[in-house]
C-alpha cells in the first residue's frame, strides 16, 4: 500500500510518497499530472487544495477548518464561489465575490485558479482516489489537536513541523534529489504530512471537517481530511 500527499509550490508540484515498508520519496513536477505519473503506484491521493466549489456563501470545510486551528485560522482561506474564480481579473472577481457573498475575496485565494482548475481537470484521470487536506489541519490533528505554536515559515516553526513528522516515522531526508530546488522547505513538510493524512484515510481513522461532510447538489461530498 502506498499513498501521496501533494501540495502547490512556486515551480508547480511537489508530492511526498509514503509506503507500508517505512518508504519516503520525494517528486516534483511542473503538473499534478506529470507528478501523479511519475511517483508510482499509489491507492489515494490527499491534496492540499479545494475540491468543490461553492455557489454562495462560505463552504462548511473552511469555517470548520478555522475553528479547528484556531489561533492559525489564517492559514486557511476560504474558498472563493465558482463564478469569481471565472473573472478575467482580480477586481471583477472581487465584485462578483461581493456580490454573491457580501465579501471580496484576497488575491492570494485568485491567484489560485489556475491551479483549482487543473486539479479539477486531472481528478477524473486519477487512477486512486482523491481527497481534499490541509496541512495546518493535519498538523493540529498530528499534534493531538493542539494548533502549531509558530508560522512554518520561521525556524521554529518548521523543526516543530519536522518533529511531529518524525515521532509518526515520517523522516525526510535532507537530500530529496531534484525535488530539492524546486520545493520549499514549508512545501515538503506540508506535502509529507498530507501524505500523513491520506494513510489515516485509508486506514479509516480520519477526521472529516466538517463532520459528516457538506453534501454537495450532485451527491457528492466535500470536505477537509486530517
Amino acid at each position: 500500500m502506498a499513498v501521496l500527499g501533494v501540495d502547490a509550490t512556486a515551480r508547480g508540484w511537489v508530492g511526498v510518497r509514503l509506503d507500508d515498508r517505512g518508504g519516503v520519496t520525494v517528486t516534483a513536477a511542473p503538473t499534478i499530472a506529470e507528478l501523479a505519473g511519475a511517483i508510482g503506484d499509489i491507492d489515494l491521493v490527499a491534496i492540499d487544495i479545494p475540491i468543490g466549489l461553492p455557489v454562495a456563501g462560505p463552504r462548511a470545510a473552511d469555517l470548520a477548518a478555522r475553528k479547528f486551528v484556531g489561533a492559525r485560522r489564517s492559514s486557511v482561506f476560504t474558498t472563493p464561489v465558482r463564478e469569481a474564480l471565472r473573472a478575467g481579473s482580480y477586481p471583477e472577481a472581487n465584485a462578483i465575490s461581493k456580490g454573491l457573498t457580501d465579501r471580496g475575496i484576497s488575491q492570494q485565494a485568485y491567484a489560485l485558479r489556475f491551479r483549482i482548475q487543473e486539479v479539477e481537470n486531472w481528478i477524473g484521470e486519477s487512477v486512486a482516489p482523491v481527497r481534499e487536506v490541509h496541512p495546518e489541519v493535519s498538523f493540529t490533528v498530528l499534534a493531538d489537536n493542539v494548533p502549531m505554536h509558530t508560522s512554518k515559515k520561521t525556524w521554529a516553526g518548521f523543526c516543530e513541523r519536522r518533529s511531529l513528522l518524525r515521532s509518526v516515522g515520517i523522516d525526510l531526508p535532507d537530500d530529496i534529489g531534484p525535488a530539492g530546488p524546486d520545493a520549499g522547505a514549508d512545501d515538503v513538510l506540508d506535502a509529507a504530512v498530507a501524505a500523513w493524512s491520506a494513510q489515516r484515510i485509508l486506514a479509516g481513522r480520519a477526521r472529516t471537517f466538517p463532520s459528516p461532510p457538506e453534501r454537495l447538489p450532485d451527491g457528492s461530498e466535500l470536505a477537509i481530511w486530517a
